[in-house]
């Protein structure tokens, strides 16, 4: 498996696709991490399905994230254990792809996406569709070594505006080069919106944290992902976190991002109180 596949790819191996619609996967998460976010376990979906989009498209297009209109957290997925992973490809046309996952640890749900879209774009454009070809079917077959993620640190926030229990309003600068970059992706790098999406979720429970004092916070359900546009290396990205509700221990807490004065992203996240493991 070439170097580049190591930095930001979440399927081990792709167990069985049934008729170009459905499939299963798998990921064991390194043991040497000190937690995996869920961010990444929607990642390692989408992944999945960007596989089985690209092999039913002959490797002429590939799925890029835009929409996900529902993720639910129902669990941990634990350093050195293994994600079944499992995708559906619920519609398909020249532009778009709609599909559905989830991931599951020793059988436990950890998370399910549903009525995610992802446009249709060249693959060429990303990625070498013959190194593609060639990966995918390594990933079919004898799978990739486990354990070549080492991990990606915490983007560096800068913050810009902070009303306690109510909105924070901060900035990333992303990195002019990284590791991810050679997996997301080889020609076009491009910021992750799982990796912006995470570092907004953090912000949401810092805002959270005046509603629920004294507790241990989590997101348990995010909704309504929008990815208006890439984000490119070298871009500052300002982001808010601003709570929208409180109701039964349940904070809702709403998501923007702009690059240059252009909404980038936006999304809404539900966060709750839970005892630590």
């Amino acid at each position: 498996m070439p170097d580049q596949f190591s930095t930001f790819s979440f399927v081990d191996r792709i167990i069985d696709i049934e008729a170009d619609s459905r499939a299963r996967g798998c990921f064991v998460v390194p043991a040497g991490l000190p937690h995996f976010s869920p961010c990444l376990v929607a990642e390692a979906i989408g992944q999945l399905a960007a596989w089985v989009a690209m092999a039913r498209d002959d490797f002429r297009r590939r799925p890029v994230a835009a929409l996900a209109g529902e993720g639910r957290i129902m669990g941990n997925a634990t350093p050195g254990e293994t994600l079944a992973l499992g995708v559906e490809i619920e519609d398909w046309d020249d532009d778009a792809v709609a599909y559905e996952g989830w991931a599951r640890s020793g059988g436990v749900p950890v998370l399910e996406l549903s009525h995610c879209v992802g446009a249709l774009l060249p693959l060429e454009d990303f990625d070498a569709p013959e190194v593609a070809r060639r990966r995918f079917a390594t990933l079919c077959q004898a799978g990739a070594p486990p354990g070549r993620f080492r991990d990606v640190p915490d983007a560096d926030v800068v913050v810009l505006e902070r009303e306690p229990g109510t909105r924070l309003h901060a900035s990333i600068r992303v990195p002019e080069s990284a590791p991810f970059f050679a997996d997301h992706f080889p020609r076009r790098p491009v910021f992750p919106a799982t990796l912006l999406l995470d570092t907004q979720i953090r912000m949401a429970i810092e805002v959270a944290r005046t509603a629920v004092a004294g507790a241990h916070l989590r997101p348990q359900r995010v909704a309504d992902v929008k990815m208006r546009s890439f984000i490119r290396p070298g871009q500052v990205v300002e982001m808010t976190a601003v709570k929208v509700s409180d109701v039964d221990g349940t904070v809702a807490v709403a998501l923007a991002a702009q690059v240059a004065g252009k909404r980038v992203a936006s999304a809404r996240v539900d966060i709750v109180a839970h005892e630590p493991p």
